[in-house]
This record gives C-alpha cells, sequence and structure tokens, in this order.
C-alpha cells in the first residue's frame, strides 16, 4: 500500500492535471461557438448553389464541361479531413476507419489528406497518398480550402482518377457528430430528382458553357469549405467533451485518493499512539 506521503504527492498531480484539462474545456467551448456559428451559417450558401446545380444540370453539356463527365470508375480519389491536434476522443478513429471503409468498396482508391492524423494514419498503413494538407483544421479559410479543390480538381480532369469523394465529420450539435461521405465529382445533382424539378427557362450571358465553367469549380471549393468548417467544429466539440470528462474523472479520482490518504494518515496515528502506549508500558514495568 502506497504511503501517505506518495498519496498526497499524487494528489498534487491529479490536481494539477485537472486544471489543466478544465482550462482546455473553456477554450474549446469558446472555440466552438464561433465555429458553430461560421458552419450554421454557411450551410444556406451551400444548399443554394447545389440547388442551383440541379437547376442548371438539364442545360450543362458533360462533353463541353469536364466537372460533369461520367465515366468507368476504375480508381476513386478520397480527401479524408482529420484534426491536426488530438484530445478529440474517437472522432479522428471514426472518419479514418469510414474512409478506409469505403475505399473497400471502390475498385482502387488514392488518398487527399487533410489534417496530421490522417497524414499519419494513412502513412503507417501504407495507402497511396496524392496530397497532404495541415495546418488549418482549427480555422478553416477558403484559401486553405480552395488548393484542396484545385488538387482534386485536376486529378479528377486529368482523368487520373473517375471519382471524388469526400470524408469528413458532420457536426450535428455538441455530443453528436457523425462521419460522412459524400461524392463531389462528378457534379450531379444529390439532393433532388432533377426529372422532379420544374423546368426553368434561363437567359445566359454570354452562354450557358461559360456560366457553368465558372460555377462548376465554385461548388467544389464550397463543398470543401464546407465540410472543412463542420470538421472544425466536430473537433472543437469532440475536445470540449473530452476535456470535461477528463475533469470529472480527475475529480473522482481526487475523492478516492483523498480518502486513501486519510485512512492512510489515520493508520498512521493509530500506530503512533500504539508504539507511545508500548513504550509507556514497557517503562511502567521496569
Amino acid at each position: 500500500m502506497p504511503s501517505e506521503r506518495e498519496i498526497r504527492r499524487r494528489i498534487r498531480s491529479v490536481r494539477n492535471i485537472q486544471q489543466v484539462t478544465r482550462a482546455m474545456q473553456t477554450v474549446a467551448a469558446s472555440r466552438m461557438r464561433r465555429a458553430q456559428q461560421s458552419v450554421l451559417a454557411s450551410r444556406p450558401y451551400e444548399e443554394r448553389l447545389r440547388s442551383i446545380l440541379n437547376d442548371l444540370a438539364p442545360h450543362a453539356d458533360p462533353e463541353v464541361n469536364a466537372l460533369l463527365a461520367r465515366r468507368e470508375v476504375k480508381r476513386a480519389a478520397i480527401i479524408l479531413i482529420s484534426t491536426d491536434r488530438g484530445l478529440v476522443g474517437a472522432l479522428n478513429t471514426n472518419v479514418i476507419r469510414a474512409a478506409l471503409r469505403h475505399a473497400e468498396s471502390l475498385p482502387s482508391a488514392t488518398y487527399i489528406a487533410v489534417g496530421r492524423k490522417a497524414i499519419g494514419q494513412l502513412r503507417r498503413l501504407r495507402q497511396p497518398l496524392a496530397a497532404e494538407f495541415s495546418g488549418f483544421s482549427e480555422r478553416p479559410t477558403t484559401h486553405d480550402t480552395s488548393i484542396v479543390a484545385r488538387v482534386a480538381i485536376e486529378e479528377f480532369t486529368s482523368a487520373r482518377v473517375d471519382e471524388v469523394f469526400i470524408v469528413y465529420t458532420k457536426f450535428i450539435n455538441t455530443l453528436r457528430q457523425i462521419p460522412t461521405v459524400r461524392r463531389i465529382l462528378p457534379l450531379v445533382p444529390e439532393e433532388e430528382d432533377i426529372d422532379k424539378v420544374a423546368p426553368l427557362q434561363y437567359l445566359f450571358e454570354p452562354d450557358a458553357d461559360t456560366v457553368l465553367a465558372a460555377v462548376l469549380p465554385r461548388l467544389v471549393e464550397l463543398t470543401l469549405y464546407q465540410a472543412a468548417l463542420d470538421n472544425a467544429a466536430s473537433e472543437q466539440s469532440a475536445r470540449m467533451v473530452s476535456m470535461r470528462n477528463a475533469t470529472d474523472n480527475a475529480s473522482e479520482l481526487l475523492d478516492d485518493l483523498t480518502l486513501a490518504a486519510n485512512k492512510a494518515r489515520q493508520g498512521r496515528i493509530t500506530k503512533e499512539m500504539l508504539e507511545i502506549a508500548s513504550g509507556a508500558e514497557a517503562i511502567s514495568k521496569g
């Protein structure tokens, strides 16, 4: 059984760790609110641009717009978005597992890794990597995600891959984040069946192909940006919950250690009293 001094030393260590986890919980909560506001504010734009694709799909010519070309799938690219830092519970494990599971359903797959955790895990598993990006998982910007989008578009338009998927963690609420797989190339309507959409008459200036050539790459960039925002909000939520659980566990451990220290102190005092009583008895007999 550890001594009272050892238990007291461990109590001080646990209390110091608890202060760190409580501070990290507060920081994560503040960042989560900011990330949550960003992801909720940008969703209507992505949804609206997606509806525009549904409206413009009947006017699109896949032979002219390379991003619409459907080919026999021989090889696909998976953009895997993870975090740069840890302490997020099972968030990275779940999204990486979802990407690997989806890759098993494809003839062949290569990865575009976003985030140090994805890069490290894919390297350990010896998975093919077409590109790597890191350093912006907590506060992504359109500049950061547009670079990733250009790489994905280049892979698709050069026919090195026939489909491009994005795997990320979608933010639902503070306690719920879902690993999500979406196909972003070739661009096809997702939310609606275009056969059921009421026909709309558009006047294009200068022409439909020029307008679509400008709109379609923006749709890919915005989809990636929205996914990065979702992942950032999920990261802060997962970190806040993890640090809160760590703080609560430290409190429980402190209670157990305090009880053990009190028992050790009581045992020490009892032993000293017995020694004093035995010494006094020996002196009186002498």
